[in-house]
């Protein structure tokens, strides 16, 4: 795919994921490579023999969803056999949920269409091993607050989350108090900057 050396969040979030179970809060700009920092981790550690849901991507935008996805199927290629679905308004909820009924071991979401898929019962988070966060501060800056709170009451405490931001805003250090256990912090450049 072109990667030749990792990006900074790459090298310092990849061997920590793989190497033991973390909680972690990574703070770094948009376009630092994040999403191979969680992606490729959560593909090694996916069985691609299970069909039950392993893995949860929460992302603000339905692009980003889209985006996470195709990036998500790129780094598979041929070493592993994972299946990835997105779920995002905009789209045909029944072809969603005829795809998360065959078996999907990573699921990529934007906060509000999977909370119409939980009450509809058309996905179980309750075994899910992996909690991803992605551009958390903005899904604040979103008004996703409860939704977050909603989806995340819906997971077994037995899981690992990691929340990828590029600020640090009182309510991300709130989410990390109350559903993340004593998370790794690591920080690339500034983490106070505000990207805009």
């Amino acid at each position: 795919l072109g990667y030749h050396t990792p990006t900074p969040v790459q090298q310092k979030a990849i061997p920590l994921l793989l190497s033991k179970e973390n909680d972690l809060v990574a703070l770094a700009q948009t376009g630092t490579g994040k999403t191979a920092a969680f992606g490729l981790p959560l593909i090694e550690l996916c069985d691609q023999f299970s069909k039950e849901t392993q893995a949860l991507i929460l992302a603000p935008t339905r692009e980003l969803c889209v985006q996470i996805t195709n990036d998500l199927q790129n780094y598979c290629g041929v070493v592993k056999r994972i299946d990835i679905t997105a779920v995002y308004g905009g789209a045909s909820i029944s072809d969603q949920i005829r795809k998360l009924k065959k078996g999907s071991q990573i699921v990529v979401a934007t906060p509000g269409r999977l909370i119409d898929l939980l009450e509809r019962k058309a996905v179980n988070l309750l075994n899910i091993k992996y909690f991803v966060l992605d551009e958390a501060d903005e899904m604040l800056k979103m008004g996703f607050q409860e939704a977050i709170d909603t989806i995340l009451s819906n997971t077994s405490d037995e899981k690992n989350v990691w929340l990828f931001s590029a600020t640090m805003p009182p309510e991300i250090s709130r989410i990390a108090k109350k559903y993340m256990s004593s998370p790794v912090e690591i920080t690339v450049g500034d983490k106070t900057r505000e990207m805009r």
